[in-house]
């Protein structure tokens, strides 16, 4: 019976291969140039175009696993009716996977009859985020050195 599941397991191996090859696939499409660089927009001498950061990360995993009776003590026959019924021999395995992808605008390109300029895009929330953050640690570091220390 167990070899039975892993032969099982194992047959089907490439086609779950297959599956995770695929979906690692659409999960890096979004790191190539057209998604780190928009289609041009033109606006008179202007030609605008965004540049963008794309990250992306998956991963993928899998398992099999089986199980065998335990060996049986020497039985009485008036145990033999109360005892338990033994496991059979079971096996099972299992796959799983995640992944996933972001951008956000970093840069404008603007090119125009004074040349070209980049422009960068500035995310007011990570900033904002920043600053919080560097005010709480300095506010803690300051309130540890004027707490008096414990002898």
């Amino acid at each position: 019976m167990i070899e039975e599941a892993t032969n099982t397991y194992i047959t089907r191996a490439p086609e779950r291969e297959q599956q995770l090859a695929s979906m690692l696939g659409r999960i890096l499409s979004a790191a190539q140039p057209g998604a780190v660089y928009s289609e041009p927009v033109t606006k008179g001498a202007y030609t605008v175009i965004t540049a963008s950061e794309v990250s992306a990360g998956g991963g993928f995993g899998s398992g099999v696993g089986s199980t065998q009776p335990a060996p049986r003590q020497r039985e009485t026959a008036s145990d033999a009716s109360q005892s338990p019924a033994q496991p059979v021999n079971s096996s099972g395995g299992g796959m799983g996977g995640g992944g996933g992808s972001s951008g956000r605008p970093v840069a404008l390109i603007i090119i125009g009859t004074d040349g070209v300029r980049v422009r960068p895009v500035v995310d007011v929330t990570k900033v904002a985020l920043a600053g919080v953050t560097v005010l709480g640690t300095v506010a803690m570091l300051l309130w540890r050195m004027r707490a008096p220390k414990k002898s």
